[in-house]
């Protein structure tokens, strides 16, 4: 339970990566102006030709991208700084505190710790990671310490449901389908809401372990902010790039429940969090779906556009619990077990 943090802060110099850890990977990315920027304000304009533009200009991201930059969000950065410095306070708290948050099983709504992964080769090793996740709604669940957290956990994640539904209803207008389509087929007034804070210290070797390996999300849509450390990496055609997201906006993802409603008009892709030797990242993430209860497929008037559905249909609760009991493995993804493939 000590976790990464008290290693890589220990009195003892660490010049190499402990045999737990050791990932080899290429860390290398290619730094890219492309990924899509997102301004909030227009697709809440009063002005119709500045909302259709970004409109477009939003399907266009989540087609082609499954990620875009959203600026002009309308979340106060005091919020987000109040959510660093919670989450600071709590991977600072001692380890004996930290101790009863240790998860017993991958569905505890609150749980604490590093992570361990097994390769396709059957190899295991322990991400250079520490993590705090938390079930967040449609039941509220929170570590009692530090005391500021529940206050600012509360608040943030209370606006982040309502970003995540306005840009849903936006998403909706780019599929053609009415706004209100995905908030009422989905139970969004109940969505699944997970809140994560990463903790990445420095590592003396980044291309001997790694913070995250290549994955992609099982919601709608995930939210990132991050404390001006670079880390986040995207693969876009075959090719992996950095996600340098200027500090106060929000790095968005389209999950792979999006994926699947929109029979694969918006892409879920894969990203990783890779580490360096100097500085401390922290990321604050949080993840919206469905209602646990929604049995998820392609919406059906997009099938019957597409001629064919191309993935089949799942309930949400046992997605994720399939993906938490299958995501310390790194081999086919879940998503990609859902598709149907042409005969």
């Amino acid at each position: 339970m000590a976790g990464v943090k008290v290693l890589a802060e220990s009195s003892v110099v660490l010049k190499s990566v402990p045999s737990k850890f050791n990932f080899v990977n290429e860390p290398t990315a290619s730094n890219s102006d492309s990924i899509p920027i997102i301004d909030f304000s227009l697709i809440t304009s009063a002005q119709p030709d500045q909302r259709s533009r970004v409109i477009q200009e939003l399907g266009k991201a989540c087609q082609e991208w499954g990620f875009f930059i959203l600026v002009n969000h309308g979340i106060p950065e005091n919020d987000m700084e109040a959510m660093f410095e919670a989450a600071s306070e709590f991977f600072y708290m001692p380890a004996e505190e930290k101790r009863q948050y240790e998860p017993k099983n991958a569905s505890d709504p609150i749980k604490c710790g590093n992570f361990n992964v097994t390769d396709t080769s059957n190899q295991t090793f322990t991400l250079w990671r520490d993590y705090l996740k938390l079930y967040v709604h449609p039941e509220f669940h929170c570590p009692l310490k530090p005391e500021i957290l529940r206050e600012a956990l509360l608040n943030y994640s209370v606006k982040m449901r309502k970003l995540a539904g306005a840009l849903l209803e936006a998403i909706s207008e780019t599929m053609g389908l009415e706004k209100s389509y995905m908030e009422e087929t989905l139970n969004l007034e109940s969505m699944f809401q997970l809140f994560a804070a990463n903790f990445y210290p420095p590592c003396p070797q980044p291309d001997h372990a790694i913070g995250i390996p290549p994955h992609t999300d099982h919601g709608l849509l995930t939210f990132l902010i991050h404390n001006g450390v670079a880390g986040l990496q995207i693969e876009h055609n075959g090719e992996w790039f950095h996600a340098n997201s200027p500090q106060n906006s929000i790095l968005v993802n389209t999950g792979d429940q999006l994926e699947i409603f929109s029979n694969g008009r918006c892409r879920s892709v894969k990203h990783r969090a890779v580490l360096n030797n100097e500085k401390t990242r922290i990321s604050i993430v949080v993840a919206n779906g469905p209602s646990l209860n929604t049995v998820l497929g392609p919406a059906p008037p997009l099938v019957a556009r597409d001629g064919r559905a191309s993935y089949l249909p799942m309930k949400y609760e046992e997605y994720i619990e399939s993906q938490l009991t299958k995501s310390r493995v790194i081999g086919k993804s879940l998503l990609e077990q859902m598709m149907i493939r042409e005969n």
